[in-house]
């Protein structure tokens, strides 16, 4: 199901959106009309896919293009902009390159003017963009003036459905790195509108009735095609939501019971976690795989892309660690690596091993930002089957790696950080008997399992489930430690030892190019 599906994202030309940050929605640019591109229940599909493959695709052919300007399509796609900058301001990730953006981010001095934060920006709202153009086509009248009825109306309507979702995943984004940013949906005029700037509490507001409104129209629950989305991954991104309500709304507005209600109901849908976490990170972890509740499917032949997992795993690994043996025998970009602070939430003084703890090298400590050897490089991500086999690849580098936007195991932390916070509705046994599930899957048996635990720990073993997986900006954050001087790691702020920053840093800058573009943006406090 997984290569199906990608074929068709692969192909989902049918609609050339351009890009621009000043009119956010356009209708195509091709000769393709919208009633020839949805026509049929095909069609309908294939700009679905195109929807979805806004996620894992730079552009419409392969790695020499992008749907953005000005910016190379290597770094133009979502997960790499996106993991960029929610791991290099952290402990967990630090980069030898000196690009356009990527020391900024490490230094903790980024600006309006960084090229990698605007493209971000520009990608999420591009997807917004793909998506709004889907829904417009998708209405109940459209569908009845095309000829559908019956069971491929239904059709449609899940389809519409999962393109809601998506835009408000991307809304999430949009709010939980830039707060306040432009807001247009498919209710508004096409062309030369300029989109209002939304605040993060309204947009807050809008992601959970968007979720909440399309949890009963999406398919069931572990039912729908792979990498597709269900009910699920609702559930699933309304419990991350809540979780951080109280930093998007403010103090006072915790919604911790509403967090235990949603990862509650993830949890009693029928996944289990996979027995073997380092399975959870290779090229099959497509198959038999009931922890991963919605991914960003990547395809060595289909989907080639210097962003995504392509990205993870080479930039992880240089020429002399054995390209072959991460399955990317034509790769090795030397890029990322982890700071100290990483591979030290892995001390334990029983002596025990957590098998998630997966380096190498033997230089934990950086004393020179620009040396790869220094600092632990970070192998979770492999391009090979759990039986050894690489994947075909034209020029031995592409990936074909899922990545897990959601899985289980982030359910069990979340239910068990929303009930040491307060909410109500759940208990610490049943909080302690998750956590410990996580830790008889790192240890391979209960000697590493806890009897009481604190918010500190789940900082910390968020850290050690999590790594990697684009999630360390975000909790430092709801910690209260992103910014603070109180914690610190090596490089922190740019400085050896580490640093406290500004506290306004835990948003970024609207880009200065969209300022510019859109008069009726406000920029961030503090840029």
């Amino acid at each position: 199901m997984k290569k199906n599906f990608l074929k068709i994202c692969a192909l989902a030309a049918v609609v050339g959106f351009s890009s621009c940050t000043k009119d956010l929605d356009r209708m195509p640019t091709n000769s393709t009309t919208a009633d020839i591109a949805y026509g049929s229940l095909q069609g309908y599909k294939q700009v679905l896919a195109k929807v979805y493959g806004s996620f894992a695709l730079a552009g419409n052919n392969g790695t020499s293009t992008s749907d953005l300007a000005g910016i190379d399509p290597g770094q133009a796609d979502f997960l790499r902009l996106f993991w960029n900058a929610q791991e290099l301001p952290t402990e967990e990730a630090m980069c030898v390159w000196n690009d356009p953006g990527i020391p900024d981010f490490h230094n903790m001095n980024w600006t309006s003017n960084n090229v990698l934060l605007a493209a971000l920006y520009n990608r999420a709202l591009f997807h917004v963009t793909v998506a709004n153009e889907f829904l417009r086509e998708s209405t109940d009248d459209k569908i009845a003036a095309r000829g559908f009825s019956g069971k491929d109306a239904e059709e449609i309507k899940t389809y519409r459905a999962e393109a809601r979702f998506l835009r408000a995943f991307e809304y999430w984004v949009l709010m939980d790195l830039f707060a306040n940013p432009p807001f247009v949906t498919e209710k508004d005029p096409i062309g030369k509108y300029i989109p209002p700037q939304t605040t993060r509490a309204e947009l807050f507001k809008y992601i959970e009735s968007e979720l909440l409104a399309i949890e009963p129209l999406v398919v069931a629950a572990r039912n729908n095609e792979y990498a597709r989305v269900d009910q699920g991954a609702v559930w699933a991104l309304l419990a991350r939501l809540y979780l951080n309500a109280e930093v998007y709304l403010g103090k006072g507005n915790g919604k911790y019971t509403e967090a235990i209600t949603y990862s509650s109901k993830v949890i009693a849908a029928g996944y289990s976690l996979k027995s073997d976490y380092k399975g959870l990170f290779l090229a099959d972890n497509n198959t038999a795989n009931p922890e991963i509740i919605l991914p960003i499917v990547y395809d060595g032949v289909n989907t080639q892309n210097n962003g995504g997992t392509t990205f993870i795993i080479n930039a992880a690994i240089n020429g002399d660690m054995n390209p072959a043996s991460f399955g990317v025998p034509g790769g090795g970009w030397g890029g990322n690596r982890s700071t100290s602070a990483l591979p030290g939430l892995f001390a334990d003084r029983s002596g025990a091993t957590d098998k998630r703890a997966m380096f190498y090298g033997d230089k934990p400590e950086i004393v020179d930002v620009s040396q790869f050897a220094e600092g632990l490089r970070v192998v979770k991500y492999r391009n090979v089957t759990s039986t050894g086999v690489t994947p075909p690849a034209p020029g031995g580098s592409f990936s074909s790696v899922d990545f897990p936007l959601f899985r289980l195991a982030e359910q069990y932390l979340i239910y068990a950080e929303a009930v040491k916070r307060g909410g109500s509705g759940g208990n610490e046994t049943t909080a302690l008997g998750y956590l410990n599930a996580l830790r008889e899957r790192a240890y391979g048996n209960t000697s590493g399992n806890i009897t009481s635990y604190n918010l500190d720990y789940i900082l910390d073993e968020r850290g050690r489930e999590l790594y990697w997986e684009a999630f360390r900006r975000t909790d430092l954050i709801r910690f209260e430690k992103f910014t603070a001087s109180g914690y610190v790691w090596p490089w922190k702020g740019g400085v050896r030892d580490g640093r406290g920053v500004e506290s306004f840093r835990t948003i970024y800058p609207l880009p200065a190019t969209d300022l510019t573009a859109n008069p009726s943006l406000k920029q961030n406090a503090g840029y």
